[in-house]
């Protein structure tokens, strides 16, 4: 429990008073990689703050096609979620655990109070709106303004940013799918990418030049 008080204090810039509430009524959750935290019409009663690994989220189309959205690292929370959990309603994307990761789950009962309450925490909510807000019209202006090449590039920085690694261990159809094209696009554009000595391909991992 140690730890995950030091990690709260140290990534959310949350007050130890508030912290030590949050321990008291929440808890651990730990999933593995592949894991769907989130899912579609899923009823969301509880907020998850990444302790250590990475989330991926997604938005889902009503015929099971998925677009990559944004991913959620430690210290963070899922804006989406507060969203649904304070409206009632029931989630319109998917949250999936893209590396074995470590939560921390708050039940919503409390989010009303301490929002009142803890100016930390109403500072913590609103950031991670207007990150998640940022990442949100960045996801729009690839669709809108960028061609494929351009934004299979910035998913594969964006990725790296958020592993922390520059060897990305994706298929070719699992970027397809998070960019919501075919794979032999995706291969075609890999291919080109790493002829102007921006990536290098090896088996089962793309590097970041």
């Amino acid at each position: 429990m140690g730890d995950t008080v030091d990690i709260l204090l140290k990534n959310t810039g949350l007050e130890p008073k508030l912290v030590e509430e949050i321990m008291s009524i929440g808890r651990l959750k730990k999933v593995k990689s592949g894991h769907v935290l989130v899912s579609p019409d899923s009823p969301g009663n509880e907020i998850p703050i990444v302790m250590s690994g990475l989330l991926k989220v997604l938005r889902q189309d009503p015929n099971g096609q998925e677009v990559f959205l944004y991913y959620l690292e430690g210290g963070e929370t899922c804006a989406m979620s507060i969203t649904c959990c304070i409206e009632g309603r029931k989630a319109l994307f998917k949250v999936v655990a893209e590396e074995d990761s470590t939560l921390w789950m708050i039940p919503m009962s409390f989010m009303d109070s301490w929002v009142t309450k803890y100016q930390t925490f109403r500072r913590f909510v609103f950031g991670s709106y207007q990150t998640r807000f940022d990442e949100l019209l960045n996801a729009i202006d690839s669709v809108v303004f960028h061609n494929m090449d351009e934004r299979l590039y910035r998913y594969l920085l964006d990725t790296k940013q958020a592993t922390g690694s520059f060897e990305i261990r994706k298929t070719h159809e699992q970027i397809a799918n998070a960019l919501n094209t075919s794979r032999v696009v995706i291969s075609r554009l890999l291919k080109q990418l790493e002829k102007e000595e921006k990536i290098e391909q090896h088996r089962n991992m793309i590097e970041i030049l």
